[in-house]
């Protein structure tokens, strides 16, 4: 019995064994190897040489460890917000909303890593953002901002794309998605709306008036040319005319009469 349990003892030690050097080399094993998803870049930065200038693509890949460390970059088009609040050419404050569209120049990942960080976009895109409406905004009056804001967009498009190109940042696209004016801007919108509809109500007003004036006018002169023309008529005929326009008259009474006689 005894020899039975050493016997089992040294099995359970040599089971041990073989179970503590197969965890340690799998656990050897996960820490040679790392993952890059798709739409992604692994850049590695190496003890001995420093962040290295290749950058590594999808799939499984080994690594050396405790001298290699992979940092996986997103390479999509990701899309940030970027809110800031400043003053227009003519004064007034005016809250703007640029929605930008990026993703990293995979030709310097490497770079960016090095330069700036992982949080790139966070570090660079507020900043530069910011600056830039400040400076084009600043351009503008509110009402031109209202008017022309397309405009507004690809200007402050084509200075962030040219700020950003220096971090190695590319913009798919900018946009301007809100404006918000101060209440002082609004109220003077809404006098004006009210003044505008009251001027375009003087000139209706204006325009019937002298439209009746110009109808009063018309009728006057043909009532005096129908004066004139009878009175001619009377001078030539004598009254002739008159007894001619009574029988007209009579005989217009005669048709009436007989028509109502015959229903």
């Amino acid at each position: 019995f005894i020899f039975i349990m050493a016997e089992a003892a040294r099995m359970l030690t040599k089971v041990a064994k073989w179970s503590i050097g197969i965890g340690a080399g799998l656990v050897c094993f996960d820490q040679c190897i790392y993952d890059v998803d798709g739409g992604e870049r692994a850049v590695i930065f190496d003890r001995f040489r420093g962040v290295l200038p290749k950058t590594v693509a999808e799939g499984t890949h080994f690594r050396i460890p405790l001298i290699q460390y992979p940092y996986i970059y997103d390479i999509r088009t990701t899309p940030r917000e970027i809110s800031t609040e400043t003053g227009t050419k003519d004064l007034q404050t005016v809250g703007i909303s640029l929605r930008v569209l990026t993703h990293p120049d995979l030709d310097h990942l490497s770079t960016i890593h090095r330069e700036v960080g992982p949080d790139y976009r966070d570090r660079v895109l507020p900043s530069l953002g910011n600056e830039i409406m400040k400076a084009v905004v600043a351009q503008y009056n509110a009402e031109q901002l209202l008017t022309e804001r397309e405009k507004v967009s690809e200007r402050i498009s084509e200075l962030l794309e040219e700020r950003a190109e220096k971090y190695h940042i590319k913009l798919d696209d900018v946009s301007i998605t809100h404006l918000a004016f101060g209440s002082d801007f609004n109220n003077a919108i809404e006098q004006k709306q009210v003044a505008l509809q009251r001027a375009e109500k003087a000139k209706f007003v204006v325009a019937r008036a002298e439209q009746e004036k110009i109808a009063a006018v018309i009728q006057a002169e043909g009532e005096a040319e129908a004066a004139t023309l009878i009175s001619d008529a009377l001078k030539e005929s004598g009254s002739g005319v008159i007894e001619v326009r009574r029988i007209d008259v009579s005989v217009w009474m005669i048709g009436v009469w007989m028509i109502v006689i015959c229903d």
